[in-house]
């Protein structure tokens, strides 16, 4: 019997913990054993759960990192028993999701993982793994990543430091360790992650583009839009949503304050996952709403709105933008990241970052055209290109390759 061991932060929660929920099932579904190393946070799991350290651990990861940015060095005693975990368990299949998240040791795991003779896998989320410090850097421009980072002019964002700059260790350190396993292959969520990786100091390793995907026949449009509507007061009138948490000037809370002075009085709009400061600060012409952690309540309001608005500054492949296609509603974007890859002329629109104009121009021309127009348009993206079983089996697809060692892999723009 074949086994896949994945690691992951999380234990069946958050997007990539219940990612890597649905692939183990997939993996039991073929009669493989299944585990799930994670950090933090678990439900119940098909899989076989492995707890990676103890939430001591995570306190005492984050302390160190906060002073000396040593993220993914501490959680040494935790990490060397996860090791000792795998060689007892003796996996044909390594996946690696989020390493960062205060709760492994990365110098342990890949110097293991270096010998192991079985191949791995490394789904990248974002773009921590090839940087000496930030999860992203595409909102000031820096391209110190393509060389050598060094003065990390992110330092104090996530995982933030206060005191030590390690940036240029920290880009060496990986540089030696990620590219030290011989049967690896990356596995970016999106066609411009895996352009970034390309130029980054893993650019020789082999990649496999694989899009996230969604379960759309639980994300699918929904007729219950009047009682949603009236619910928030809405009635008639255009609907406008938005999605994120946290809500950050990175995530285009900004520009929606901005875009509410170019609208007019039969346009509305309604933020999703705000905090209690950010909801007593909202323009009059918004609807905020906290987190929800109702999924039902989440596709209601997809499915009520005309348009999904997604102004992200820097982003990777949002799962917002599926989501929002899969029940119907058309999307806008700015040309961010991957953000933009999700859509196509008859499913949405892509405007230049920061244009809040161009924003409104397109949302009339939604709004001129109606919803009925796009919605039979998104669904069908949706379920073409972004169902969860069908992207899933492509890493059984990858799995199969490389236990037969078919290495011919590349980057699919």
């Amino acid at each position: 019997m074949l086994k896949l061991l994945q690691i992951c932060v999380e234990g069946n929660t958050g997007s990539t913990g219940r990612m890597a929920e649905a692939i183990g099932n997939l993996a039991i579904q073929r009669d493989w054993e299944s585990y799930i190393a994670y950090g933090r946070f678990p439900r119940p799991s098909s899989s076989n759960l492995i707890r990676i350290g103890s939430d001591i651990d995570v306190v005492l990861h984050g302390i160190e990192t906060r002073i000396f940015d040593n993220h993914c060095f501490s959680s040494r005693a935790a990490t060397i028993r996860l090791v000792k975990r795998i060689i007892d368990i003796k996996p044909d299949i390594i996946h690696l999701h989020h390493l960062h998240g205060y709760y492994i040791n990365i110098r342990v795991l890949f110097n293991f993982l270096s010998d192991y003779d079985r191949p791995v896998v490394w789904t990248f989320h974002d773009c921590w793994s090839f940087t000496g410090h930030c999860a992203h850097f595409d909102f000031i421009g820096c391209e110190r990543w393509k060389t050598q980072c060094y003065s990390c002019p992110q330092k104090g964002e996530y995982p933030a430091s206060y005191l030590f700059d390690r940036s240029r260790r920290n880009y060496l350190l990986k540089k030696s360790l990620f590219t030290s396993v011989k049967k690896m292959v990356i596995v970016p969520v999106s066609n411009w992650l895996g352009s970034i990786v390309k130029d980054s100091f893993m650019g020789s390793i082999p990649i496999k583009r694989i899009y996230n995907g969604i379960d759309t026949s639980i994300f699918e449009p929904q007729k219950n839009s009047k009682s949603v509507r009236d619910k928030y007061g809405i009635g008639n009138k255009f609907m406008i949503i938005g999605v994120a948490s946290p809500w950050t000037k990175k995530k285009g809370l900004n520009d929606f304050f901005e875009l509410c002075k170019l609208l007019n009085e039969n346009q509305v709009v309604v933020l999703v996952g705000l905090n209690k400061l950010q909801l007593k600060q909202l323009p009059e012409k918004i609807i905020g709403l906290s987190k929800t952690e109702n999924r039902q309540e989440l596709i209601d309001l997809y499915s009520a709105a005309d348009v999904f608005v997604n102004p992200t500054w820097e982003d990777n492949f949002p799962t917002t933008n599926l989501e929002a296609l899969s029940c119907g509603t058309p999307v806008v974007t700015y040309r961010t990241g991957g953000s933009l890859e999700a859509i196509s002329s008859d499913t949405g629109f892509i405007v230049e970052k920061g244009d809040i104009s161009g924003l409104s121009d397109v949302i009339k021309k939604v709004e001129s055209s109606g919803k009925d127009f796009f919605l039979p348009n998104c669904r069908k993206r949706a379920l073409e290109n972004y169902d969860k079983n069908d992207r899933f089996e492509e890493y059984f697809v990858l799995y199969n390759d490389l236990l037969h060692n078919k290495r011919s892999l590349s980057y699919e723009y």
